[in-house]
């Protein structure tokens, strides 16, 4: 792995465990005072390049929507622990702490929420006028098997990806020689996984974590 130690701070999974929430939507990440690393995977031409310029260019298409997640196990669940074609590169991008909390303000659900958003038709509109969208999905344990508790990805495009793509961005790490040699850990004996440290995330602002659905 990239020496990624700067930011990136690993413990035994098993000794994280007992800390999480068994159920709930929760958002469960590395953060500090001033930034939150989130994770996402791609093929070695827009993989490599990130890592080496410290942003998204190159191949990189601005055109699309890209999703990210804070949550580590959840992106190893969704490349296959790197395996799956296009994602072979996992990259753990260290974010403004002031940029992870302006995506949670912007974030719109992607399917409708009547307690949030009233009727369809606002929905609707809310997600047309939304350059930050939101899912929650169901979290994953090391192997893959479906959790009750949920986890956040944020998916981006317009101006919020391009600010992403270069000012909201601190670091990049490639840690996929770190993700396949985890991946020999993941079976039915987890003792000696090590993942990155995560906690439960709050949003800053109360109103933003109830419509967010926060538990």
């Amino acid at each position: 792995m990239t020496d990624c130690r700067s930011f990136l701070h690993l413990e035994l999974y098993n000794d994280q465990i007992s800390r999480w929430p068994a159920a709930g939507r929760h958002i469960l990440a590395q953060f500090d005072d001033t930034s939150v690393v989130v994770y996402q995977a791609y093929r070695a031409g827009i993989g490599h390049f990130a890592a080496d310029h410290h942003y998204f260019g190159g191949e990189f298409s601005l055109q699309r929507m890209s999703w990210t997640k804070p949550n580590f196990l959840w992106m190893m669940y969704r490349s296959g622990w790197g395996t799956k074609s296009d994602q072979e590169v996992t990259l753990a991008i260290r974010l403004k702490r002031t940029a992870f909390e302006e995506m949670l303000g912007q974030a719109v659900h992607s399917t409708f929420d009547p307690a949030v958003y009233g009727n369809e038709n606002d929905w609707n509109m809310a997600v047309a006028n939304s350059e930050v969208r939101l899912q929650w999905d169901p979290d994953h344990d090391p192997s893959g098997a479906k959790l009750e508790r949920r986890a956040i990805q944020l998916g981006m495009r317009g101006n919020a990806l391009a600010k992403y793509s270069r000012e909201w961005i601190l670091e990049i790490c490639d840690i996929s020689d770190f993700v396949a040699e985890q991946r020999m850990h993941v079976g039915a004996d987890t003792s000696r996984l090590v993942t990155p440290r995560e906690d439960v995330y709050q949003p800053g602002d109360a109103s933003t974590a109830l419509r967010l659905g926060v538990a």
